[in-house]
């Protein structure tokens, strides 16, 4: 880890440093926020005592975030536009990485101060999103063109439809508990099973129940959260320190290889299906010798692309046999590969099987663009784990007592966080971020209105306020930062 200090300025290591700990401390707050809501239920439901839900909490997110891949993480990378990626080594690029970041933790802390169950991923995607949209506006390209609006949308739908689905799915499941075990001691609260039972924690299997499940939660936290803060690290790396990050060092020959032969076999896809896409990629004109200098990506160049990708990739073994220059342009190569594989997608002039073989070959292309090394991991890991063990107690408080007119039942806490998990797993499998906080609190205001208990109408309020004001005021705020400092330091 240390060696990424070798030959750096003094300046650009101090800003190196700089950008790795604003990226800790917005993985450290988000444990304040999403990680607390992980073990919210169980703390207040008394199935286990703070320390020790804390301390299996951080290790199922440890676990979570080195299990769970970088797929969520490069979708948060890709918001940005491919152009604006070729060329994160410029000055405005890391203006960009520390306007989004301070935006992001400014939020997060502000709302976790007021003890509100904000979204961690609302504020860095809309920050992500303003710095995208300030850069288009700043430089004179279309508004349109400032960020990749498929996978905001995509992203976008996720985050909207999984509190929607939280809220419905917890609601039925607490109302399947209340018809399966209508005289169980599962819908009691803390309160009343002190009183009437005279006893302090809840039934064995209820129990048993609500400590997995809020383990599971915090798993799956760990591997769509954390994957967040990945994320934001490999932008930092590749935009200050490129030589050694743009394409993964660890590579192996067969890595190599995969990324070598899918260049070939995208090129044979696309010459089989010259009829309708020709035109596109311009695919009866020869390949040039080299890629232009343009940062832009134009799917015309694509079989000049393919050739120079593997004119450079035959015969290597490792990335470090390649000089410095030739790595970035490799990954200036493969980004604008897989843009273009992703545009052809999107035409719908594909067969079904070919499609299908295109979603492989961008696999291929991408295994050794998107990586992150196993310190970038750990260091998250950490810094979601402690965050979680400092700023639990507010977060807990408004999910246990504040959303709903009446403290929660064991069985409650149980259908929110069943559904949590359920839902969040979901959005892995198809490396789709989503909020853990919006899905947990949709939860347990569902079981709330199933159970009939009625909801705090401040605090939903004040929830639902912070949700619809998270993405304009980040957005606003890292556009606003991105503008300031692009203007003060003529980058």
């Amino acid at each position: 880890m240390l060696d990424l200090f070798s030959g750096l300025s003094l300046t650009v290591g101090l800003s190196l440093v700089l950008a790795l700990a604003l990226v800790l401390v917005f993985e450290f707050i988000n444990g304040f926020h999403d990680t607390a809501n992980a073990v919210a239920t169980v703390i207040y439901t008394k199935a286990m005592p703070p320390h020790l839900a804390v301390l299996f909490s951080g290790i199922c997110n440890f676990l979570g975030v080195l299990l769970g891949g970088v797929g969520v993480a490069y979708a948060i990378v890709h918001l940005l536009p491919v152009e604006l990626l070729l060329n994160l080594d410029s000055g405005r690029s890391q203006v960009m990485v520390f306007s989004m970041l301070v935006a992001a933790i400014a939020w997060n802390f502000g709302t976790w101060y007021f003890g509100i169950p904000a979204s961690s991923s609302h504020a860095l995607i809309g920050a992500i999103l303003g710095v995208g949209l300030a850069n288009a506006l700043l430089t004179g390209l279309p508004v349109n063109a400032g960020i990749n609006w498929g996978k905001a949308i995509d992203i976008g739908l996720s985050l909207l439809l999984s509190p929607l689905a939280g809220f419905i799915v917890a609601a039925l499941l607490l109302l399947g508990f209340k018809r399966l075990f209508a005289d169980s001691k599962m819908h009691k609260t803390p309160e009343e099973r002190r009183a009437i039972d005279n006893k302090k924690h809840p039934p064995f299997w209820n129990r048993l129940v609500l400590v997995l499940s809020a383990m599971s939660v915090s798993f799956v936290h760990g591997s769509n959260d954390g994957q967040k803060g990945i994320g934001l690290i490999m932008l930092v790396l590749i935009g200050i320190v490129p030589a050694k990050f743009v394409l993964d060092p660890a590579s192996t020959p067969y890595q190599i290889q995969r990324t070598y032969d899918a260049a070939g076999h995208l090129s044979d896809l696309y010459l089989r299906n010259a009829d309708t896409l020709g035109d596109y990629l311009a695919l009866d004109r020869p390949p040039g010798t080299d890629l232009p200098q343009s940062l832009h990506c134009d799917p015309k160049n694509t079989l000049t692309t393919i050739q120079t990708v593997r004119r450079n990739l035959d015969g290597v073994r490792a990335y470090d046999d390649l000089p410095p220059e030739t790595r970035g342009r490799m990954r200036r190569a493969l980004l604008c590969l897989d843009d273009t594989a992703r545009k052809v997608a999107g035409l719908g002039t594909l067969p079904v099987h070919e499609q299908a073989d295109l979603r492989r070959l961008r696999a291929d292309l991408s295994v050794t663009t998107e990586y992150a090394p196993l310190w970038v991991i750990v260091a998250v890991a950490l810094a979601l784990g402690i965050g979680t063990m400092v700023g639990w107690r507010r977060v807990v408080l408004t999910v246990g007592e504040k959303i709903g007119r009446q403290g929660m039942t064991y069985a409650q806490g149980m259908a929110a966080q069943i559904t949590a998990v359920g839902a969040i797993g979901v959005a892995n499998l198809f490396s789709l971020p989503v909020s853990t906080t919006q899905v947990l609190s949709s939860g347990v205001a569902g079981t709330m209105v199933a159970n009939q208990s009625g909801l705090h109408a401040r605090t939903v309020r004040n929830i639902l306020l912070a949700w619809v004001l998270t993405f304009p005021a980040s957005m606003l705020l890292s556009a606003g930062l991105f503008s300031a400092a692009v203007w003060l330091l003529g980058v």
